[in-house]
């Protein structure tokens, strides 16, 4: 069966009609929403990763905190930009919080979703976290490069020498916390054919977003669904020994009543994909999907790239409250997941 998940970006602004009017708003509501979710029945809660933004930020606290108030749904980011990461401190705080998830059975649920990061509202915002690329490299080496050492440090590999004095020998250290199962947990969110193809070679499941860094002139659904295959037989030529996992993300707004009808609506009448630019180069936009449950049902049944993934990330208007994102959630998975089965 397919999972459904919801992604939210967790905006908030005091503006008209918000709901999440501060951060606190935005991160309780996200919380609850994991919480109406996993009541749902819906499979998994994943969090945007965004910085100098009203968004959400660094996502550990807000996974602990979901993982205390939920059992069963799988947490996630789509993604964290790698960019802007100490990556012996996020070893630590994901080895926590997937620790604080694990079920009875002692699984962890996280499902980290990592890349280089999108066009941010800060001009090299990394640089002022500390990180600068070092000679030669280029932003996307330097996320590269962190992944490197975040993935060896959760599997346990030493990266600091003993203090005699403390221990009685130089016997090499590794991170601690560590958490069974999360290497295998990580996700690269791709943006084109040949990084899904890296993210391969690598060992990380892919996710793939509304948006990919290239265009051929074919439908979005049809270029991501090549995505993924050139990922699945780049991971079978590597010769991985587990089945790897792959991810997209869809808005998706169907209308159920008056509330949704006001919002949206309109916007069924002209939402398709779109070509266009984004950090310096052109990209391809996948449309959303809005209208009548049983008519998204039909769409998204016949999405290339939703039939070839196992996971569909549903975006959500965070803003609209936890109340009017359950409905959408409901619908979803009553009226829409039956048929993608």
């Amino acid at each position: 069966m397919k999972r459904i998940g919801f992604l939210s970006f967790g905006h908030h602004q005091a503006v008209p009609g918000s709901k999440t009017r501060t951060a606190r708003d935005a991160l309780v509501q996200t919380v609850e929403l994991a919480v109406a979710a996993e009541e749902l029945g819906v499979d998994g809660a994943f969090v945007r990763v965004h910085h100098f933004a009203r968004q959400q930020a660094t996502p550990f606290p807000l996974l602990a905190a979901m993982a205390a108030r939920t059992s069963r749904i799988e947490l996630g980011t789509g993604v964290i930009d790698m960019r802007y990461e100490n990556p012996l401190a996020m070893a630590e705080q994901a080895a926590q919080a997937d620790l604080l998830s694990a079920t009875e059975s002692g699984e962890g649920r996280l499902q980290l979703g990592l890349s280089r990061g999108s066009p941010e509202t800060a001009l090299r915002g990394y640089e002022s976290f500390g990180y600068r690329p070092a000679d030669g490299e280029t932003d996307a080496d330097m996320a590269r490069r962190h992944t490197e050492v975040f993935r060896a440090a959760i599997a346990g590999a030493p990266v600091a020498q003993a203090n005699p004095q403390m221990v009685g020998n130089r016997s090499p250290l590794a991170i601690e916390p560590r958490s069974a199962g999360l290497p295998d947990r990580i996700w690269w969110g791709a943006g084109s054919r040949a990084t899904a193809e890296w993210a391969a070679e690598q060992g990380m499941n892919l996710m793939s977003s509304t948006l990919l860094t290239e265009d051929t002139g074919v439908p979005f659904d049809e270029l991501q669904a090549e995505q993924i295959q050139r990922f699945r037989d780049a991971w079978a030529r590597a010769g991985w020994d587990r089945e790897p996992r792959v991810s997209v993300s869809r808005s998706v707004l169907p209308l159920i009543d008056d509330e949704t009808r006001r919002y949206f609506g309109r916007r069924s009448e002209h939402d398709d994909e779109q070509v266009g630019w984004i950090d310096g180069g052109i990209a391809r936009f996948g449309r959303s999907y809005i209208g009548e449950p049983d008519i998204i049902a039909k769409e998204l049944t016949a999405d290339e790239a939703v039939r070839a993934a196992d996971t569909l990330l549903v975006t959500v208007p965070n803003q609209l409250g936890v109340d009017f994102n359950a409905r959408l959630l409901a619908s979803v998975v009553q009226d829409m997941a039956p048929a993608l089965d």
